[in-house]
């Protein structure tokens, strides 16, 4: 399970649910909120000191995206 995927799962509390969400399914359009989004990057911000703006959030939209920014920037744990 990806790095991302893996928060989403912790974030969410429901496994099955960040399971059934394709890598390169909008996070939002899969019932992801705002609020889980905004979550998700204090998390990747905290496991793998990659900092995500508020720009770079506009840009990210699915898992895949997640991963790759966070593997482009050095992050730990990144994919």
């Amino acid at each position: 399970m990806s790095t991302v995927r893996e928060m989403l799962v912790e974030l969410t509390g429901t496994p099955e649910f960040a399971d059934s969400i394709g890598d390169d399914a909008d996070l939002s359009a899969s019932g992801i909120d705002s609020g889980d989004l905004v979550r998700l990057v204090l998390l990747i911000e905290q496991r793998t000191g990659v900092e995500v703006t508020a720009e770079d959030m506009e840009q990210l939209t699915t898992i895949a995206d997640y991963e790759r920014f966070v593997a482009g920037r050095g992050g730990a744990g990144g994919a």
